[in-house]
């Protein structure tokens, strides 16, 4: 039989650990989370036919069969590696690339709106659309996750494809501030919510002990379409003018959004639709410090790719030549800064790679207050672009490693982007109204501060998780 195996070792492990059955329950026996997970491990990759009476046409008994798709649960039937298992991550770098690369960019617009089309418009009013930008990609991919777990995960890869190549074409026509804010903030941001959940969660199914590496490499995607999509804007606007140069990025984005359409696919999906709400999670105290962490975070984390540029050329650290490619140098950096922590996380703990990194990401925000020549402030922003890329690709590998059960994945890393987006929203805005109100120095403080309060609250996740060993690996 088919299930004999997976069955009788299931079973082996409950005597192992001296499991009494009285009543259909469990007499004061406690399980260690090792337990748990090779019991978890050994859950069958099949459904099982519970009616064991059951009969044929032929009056035979029906024996236990294998299903088809595999249980998301069961650990043993995730490839971890192959072909198919890549492309998943090339076709997640794309995602990646389209979604947060296209926030990544969104620098180079607020110098070009403030000198240019909405020069009218104070930089907190045309922060706030970068912010909400942000903010929708986070909370569409909360409300998309369900659709996700129904199987509507071909509608949402072109349904949010399509949607982000027609805010971009938009925003090419657009000449006020409402009409920008419709088609960058709200049309773009929600397509890129919806794409960027099958994005991330397909390689969830595809992956587990190779899980880190491989959303670092597709998180890449970000640095590198924030690199190449400021460049692209900042060398074809003068000469064919906002509109073409709008256009041209926009037809970037539709041949590398064909590319994800064509090779992401669905390995397995959940048994049952997803909880919008697993309330639990906020009794486990490294969910709610690993959450606030973000929160605070975010509010401090996007300051210098929105102002580096305007701040280099109001302070006269360098020519708009130059100052325009400051961006894409914090974007350049942050290519390694996902792949480099992704790929020890695997080896050292998730949680152990993102605190350090984004403490000195504060610390360097700080900095930049005290730098007023060029050498300086490049050499601060490849540190920071560095350090700052573990916040993008680090928090779905630790909201799986925070989830005891992985059916909940999902509504669980929902919950966090959600609540997340929330300082994603303001800081960026706040930011703005600071500086109207005083000078960048106070920008780069309340960035840095913010970013250093996110950090030590991820400690504190770091230690509810793991306790207080330096070298355990959490």
């Amino acid at each position: 039989m088919a299930s004999s195996s997976p069955t009788s070792s299931y079973g082996d492990v409950e005597k192992d650990n001296g499991w009494e059955k009285s009543g259909g329950t469990h007499e004061d026996q406690r399980v260690t989370q090792h337990e748990e997970d090779i019991i978890e491990s050994l859950e069958p990759p099949f459904t099982e036919n519970e009616d064991l009476s059951a009969t044929g046409k032929d009056g035979a008994t029906l024996e236990k069969v294998a299903s088809a798709k595999p249980s998301i649960n069961n650990i043993k039937s995730v490839p971890n590696g192959g072909l198919k298992a890549w492309l998943q991550v090339l076709g997640s770098f794309f995602v990646y690339w389209n979604a947060w690369g296209i926030i990544n960019t969104f620098g180079v617009y607020q110098t070009y709106y403030e000198t240019s089309l909405l020069s009218s418009s104070s930089p907190s009013d045309i922060s706030w659309i970068g912010s909400v930008q942000a903010t929708l990609l986070m909370l569409t991919g909360t409300l998309a996750g369900p659709l996700y777990d129904a199987g509507y995960v071909r509608t949402l890869l072109l349904g949010g494809s399509l949607l982000a190549v027609f805010g971009q074409m938009m925003l090419s026509l657009c000449t006020s501030y409402w009409q920008v804010f419709l088609a960058q903030a709200v049309c773009i941001g929600i397509g890129a919510g919806a794409i960027f959940v099958p994005g991330v969660a397909i390689l969830s199914t595809y992956f587990n002990t190779k899980i880190a590496t491989a959303t670092g490499l597709a998180a890449a995607g970000s640095s590198l379409g924030g690199t190449i999509y400021p460049i692209v804007f900042y060398k074809l606007q003068p000469t064919i003018g906002f509109p073409w140069a709008t256009r041209v990025i926009g037809f970037i984005m539709l041949a590398t959004l064909i590319i994800s359409n064509s090779v992401l696919k669905v390995r397995v999906l959940p048994a049952g639709r997803r909880k919008f709400l697993d309330l639990s999670a906020f009794q486990e105290w490294p969910y709610i410090f690993f959450v606030a962490g973000n929160v605070c975070c975010f509010l401090g984390l996007y300051e210098p790719f929105f102002y580096i540029q305007s701040y280099a050329i109001q302070n006269n650290i360098a020519n708009p030549n130059i100052a325009f490619y400051l961006l894409s140098i914090i974007n350049a950096a942050s290519t390694f800064g996902r792949i480099i922590p992704g790929y020890t996380a695997d080896r050292v703990g998730p949680l152990n790679m993102i605190f350090p990194c984004t403490l000195l990401a504060g610390i360097l925000c700080l900095c930049l207050a005290a730098a007023y020549s060029l050498g300086p402030v490049i050499a601060i922003l490849v540190l920071y672009g560095f350090c700052s890329g573990t916040l993008v690709s680090l928090p779905p590998t630790i909201f799986v490693q925070l989830t005891k059960n992985r059916a909940v994945i999902g509504t669980r890393m929902g919950m966090g982007f959600a609540i997340t987006s929330m300082g994603m929203l303001a800081g960026t805005p706040i930011s703005g109204a600071i500086l109207g109100a005083s000078s960048f120095t106070y920008v780069w403080v309340f960035g840095g501060i913010c970013t250093v309060m996110g950090a030590l609250l991820l400690c504190c996740c770091r230690v509810a998780k793991g306790g207080f060993g330096v070298m355990k690996k959490v």
